[in-house]
């Protein structure tokens, strides 16, 4: 598949001109001509902008094959109520952010993040069950110690 032709027949289905794709985009119509003439391969990011700009999610950009490509399936958990964290709102905002960085790491970098986040999990796991513990096992009673007057416990320790 060339890039610049899929994105050169998108935009044409969709009526847009390569100048409505640089207001859109903040891309240089002179810079979108050169992608679609396949003179200049763009990079993800500059991908991601065009797949917005034609109103499009990456994969379906992406994609090269006779029938259209299948829905996100994302989208249909999502409407079926099984969304999990990260797929919504202030966690989707949180789980794009790490997409954009992560790759900008370098590998040693990623290994150490991951080998941090498996011991924090792992000590949350811990606490967890030993609360449940705690609360199925109630705890023996323990007797209390009588209370010395303040007066009292003041002149047995002078």
């Amino acid at each position: 598949m060339v890039i610049g032709d899929r994105l050169r027949s998108l935009r044409e289905q969709r009526n847009l001109s390569q100048g409505d794709i640089e207001k859109r985009t903040g891309l240089l119509r002179c810079y979108v001509s050169r992608v679609e003439n396949g003179h200049t391969v763009p990079a993800i990011e500059t991908l991601e902008k065009m797949a917005r700009a034609l109103g499009l999610p990456l994969y379906q950009l992406l994609y090269d094959g006779e029938e259209p490509p299948r829905e996100d399936t994302s989208s249909n958990r999502r409407r079926a109520g099984l969304a999990g964290w990260g797929s919504a709102g202030k966690d989707l905002r949180f789980m794009r952010k790490l997409q954009h960085l992560l790759p900008k790491m370098q590998e040693e970098d990623r290994e150490l993040l991951m080998f941090t986040l498996e011991q924090m999990t792992r000590r949350k796991k811990r606490a967890h069950s030993a609360q449940r513990e705690r609360q199925v096992e109630p705890a023996p009673k323990q007797e209390a110690e009588p209370v010395q007057p303040v007066a009292a416990a003041a002149s047995a320790s002078s």
